[in-house]
């Protein structure tokens, strides 16, 4: 499983003109190949006069998931280089799509490759990007009359406080390094004089 991956920040958009064509690039961050879909949809549905609307998706910290479409330009001139961008900058649970106007000059395969996918590294230049760290959860149990101070100590030194819930006791889901669990273990005892109970939750990212 990897450590990281780097995502976009926000969803936005990016135009270009060239010879005469204009190129809009829309990138969003999307969870599941559903969520990419539905905004390559949306993005169609907003261009529906366009000449083209080609576009790429990168799920997976470890890119296990990777479609691209030229929707109609020659084979391998739009979906395939937007995606090797996305590849490129390392980019992960990410959609883009290229909106191309055309203006009556033809640009050539060579043109037509560097145009698709400059756009998108124009783009990631202009929207920015954000790395997603690994976290191991711990799920912490503590009583009532314990719990607000832990919850306080926890924020002062920099713990990634992720969920707090009350109930008989009170629950903190803490996220952590994998590197720092063990730290972490003995810093508990030590701040709730080992009346705190704790367990190993699953894996998640989040950012840096």
């Amino acid at each position: 499983m990897q450590d990281q991956y780097r995502t976009l920040a926000y969803e936005g958009v990016h135009e270009t003109e060239i010879n005469r064509s204009r190129f809009i690039c829309a990138l969003a961050p999307v969870a599941t190949e559903e969520e990419a879909q539905a905004f390559v949809a949306r993005i169609r549905r907003e261009h529906p006069t366009a000449t083209h609307n080609c576009f790429a998706y990168v799920l997976g910290a470890d890119a296990s998931v990777q479609r691209a479409s030229d929707d109609g330009e020659p084979g391998g001139t739009a979906g395939v280089p937007m995606l090797q961008m996305l590849l490129r900058r390392d980019i992960r649970y990410a959609a883009a799509v290229v909106t191309r106007y055309y203006g009556g000059v033809k640009l050539g395969a060579g043109g037509l490759i560097r145009a698709y996918g400059g756009v998108v590294g124009e783009a990631l230049d202009a929207l920015g990007t954000t790395v997603r760290q690994r976290y191991r959860l711990v799920i912490v149990t503590v009583d009532h009359q314990r719990a607000g101070k832990l919850e306080n100590d926890l924020r002062a030194t920099g713990h990634t406080v992720r969920d707090v819930r009350y109930a008989e006791q009170v629950t903190l889901e803490i996220a952590l390094p994998d590197a720092r669990t063990d730290e972490f273990v003995r810093w508990l005892a030590d701040a709730t004089a080992g009346s705190a109970e704790w367990e190993f939750g699953g894996e998640a990212y989040g950012e840096l």
